[in-house]
């Protein structure tokens, strides 16, 4: 199943995340795909109660959350914080039957064991459908789960088992969304790192 709503039908096909969802997948069968599949294939593997779904990210998706990541990372760099990322980590548990694989995904702080979770998980939000991975992500217990939608980074944080949104993560309250979503428009990838660490070093010398 290939699901675009929200292009028009004269976009390339390479411009759309396609999705394929499979109904009626045993734990074991979600399971036995991962191992069949390996580290190999670029799909994001989402399982929710029975629900299986790969989705295919589009140039455009790849695109936006490699400038996230790269933006994420050089701030975090520029104000000497801990950041580990894991990429798409596979993320599962058995007991809860759900698994899922971000577009990005970093734990805030010393690596002192290997994480079973991520602090953060970071989703590019390009064409609509799907599985509701923010679902997966509750019961997965993930304290903060990063939207980039229409121009704009969104957070959501746990809360007695429940998300809500907010306008600062919690893990990193000092960082500024739209400072992040105004390098998100540099023309490359390497001008948008250079702009924000240009912006932060900025802001310190002002401090």
């Amino acid at each position: 199943m290939i699901s675009a709503p929200n292009l028009p039908p004269t976009i390339p096909v390479e411009h759309i995340d396609q999705r394929v969802r499979l109904h009626g997948i045993s734990w074991e069968g979600y399971e036995s795909f991962l191992a069949l599949r390996g580290e190999q294939s670029g799909a994001r593997v989402t399982y929710l109660d029975g629900e299986l779904e790969l989705m295919s990210p589009s140039i455009n998706h790849e695109i936006f959350k490699k400038t996230l990541a790269r933006l994420l990372e050089a701030y975090a760099e520029e104000r000497g914080i801990e950041l580990n990322g894991y990429g798409s980590w596979t993320v599962k548990s058995a007991k809860d039957k759900l698994g899922v694989e971000a577009d990005e995904c970093y734990v805030v702080g010393p690596r002192d064991a290997e994480p079973t979770i991520p602090d953060i998980a970071i989703e590019v939000v390009w064409t609509s459908g799907g599985i509701d991975k923010l679902e997966v992500y509750r019961g997965l217990r993930v304290p903060e789960v990063w939207f980039w939608q229409k121009g704009a980074l969104r957070f959501v944080v746990l809360q007695d088992q429940e998300y809500l949104d907010s306008t600062r993560s919690r893990l990193l309250p000092d960082l500024d969304p739209a400072l992040i979503a105004r390098r998100m428009g540099e023309s490359s990838q390497t001008q948008a790192v250079r702009a924000l660490r240009a912006a932060l070093r900025d802001n310190s010398s002002h401090n």
